[in-house]
């Protein structure tokens, strides 16, 4: 049994909620790997509750409402004051056409995502997470993914203005009316998050893959900027979307694709460094993404009660200050990136 002080709390930027240092992701239960049956699915989330995790993130995206669906159930098992719910914008379902071939789901609803950032887009898919998680108010509600790697380089700049004008007004009043206690962005480029921090009024933001133990793109603009603003950042895609959880292995994945000759050999050499201190590769990734002091929660997907179980093992596990100090003698660490030893906690 895992002591829930295992996971400690951090007040998210301006909100004044407190959140679990770590957050219990749930794209995995919106079948986005494998089909997953809704019992082992609900209990993954009813045992991140469990340990002391109370940051939720979920989307419509995940499995098309299949993962509001199955949080609404853990939802609904525990005091709803307990938990922080954070959900997002920028797609609403539609239930009379079926999902497109580039869903990226292998299961999940019937239903065919709608792209889209518009003011009433952005109230109807407030009105259709509410409904699919059987609750009444949200505590954190995300515009979600718009950057580069979604929409291309060509619809981006469309696609902020449409976000913008439509879904960022929308959230500035569900803010003001209580509806939310904060608003943010999730998406997949520090670029976009420092655009966003400079056009709005946002008090927090989730970005994934772009600071991470393998690349910290997010270290020289976007982060000290959060710092700056008292944005509190969660951090997806610490593990790069798997080779840090997995190391160097046959198929491993980096940015979802199959990870490439540079990427493989940086990974085996901080692998090496990781061994060298008796420290496994993804708890270093866990605890490094955790060290600096503008990140408020590491946001970390689950499929499995023992998923979660290992998550929480991994965050509580000791790390020698001497791993940080080598990788970055070896030139594998930003030398500016702060580490675990020297953040506030």
């Amino acid at each position: 049994m895992i002591a829930v002080s295992a996971v400690p709390r951090r007040v998210l930027g301006r909100t004044g909620l407190s959140v679990s240092a770590l957050g219990c992701g749930t794209a995995p239960l919106g079948d986005l790997y494998a089909h997953l049956d809704d019992g082992t699915a609900i209990a993954a989330v009813e045992r991140a509750f469990e340990l002391g995790i109370n940051l939720l993130d979920t989307s419509p995206l995940y499995g098309r409402g299949l993962s509001e669906h199955r949080c609404g159930t853990a939802i609904r098992r525990v005091p709803r004051q307990d938990i922080v719910v954070c959900t997002k914008v920028g797609r609403w379902m539609d239930p009379f056409h079926g999902p497109s071939n580039g869903s990226g789901f292998v299961g999940g609803q019937p239903h065919c995502a709608v792209v889209d950032y518009s003011y009433d887009g952005t109230m109807r898919s407030v009105e259709q997470s509410l409904l699919r998680l059987g609750t009444d108010r949200l505590d954190l509600l995300l515009i979600h993914d718009v950057d580069v790697w979604t929409h291309g380089v060509d619809a981006i700049e469309d696609r902020f203005r449409e976000a913008m004008a439509g879904a960022y007004v929308a959230l500035d009043r569900l803010r003001a009316e209580g509806v939310v206690a904060g608003i943010g962005i999730g998406v997949n480029e520090a670029e976009m998050c420092v655009r966003f921090a400079q056009a709005g009024s946002f008090d927090t933001m989730l970005l994934a893959g772009r600071y991470s133990l393998l690349e910290q793109p997010a270290l020289t603009h976007f982060l000290p900027l959060a710092e700056r603003q008292g944005i509190g950042v969660l951090l997806g895609g610490v593990f790069n979307s798997g080779i840090l959880a997995t190391g160097v292995v046959h198929g491993a994945k980096y940015n979802y694709q199959d990870a490439p000759p540079q990427i493989l050999a940086k990974v085996a050499d901080i692998e090496r460094v990781c061994d060298a201190h008796g420290v496994a590769l993804p708890t270093a990734a866990l605890q490094f993404a955790l060290g600096h002091p503008a990140v408020v929660s590491v946001v970390l997907g689950a499929q499995s009660p023992h998923e979660v179980e290992r998550n929480v093992a991994a965050l509580s596990s000791q790390v020698p200050s001497e791993l940080w100090s080598d990788l970055k003698a070896q030139h594998l660490l930003d030398a500016d990136a702060p580490v675990p030893s020297s953040a506030p906690g």
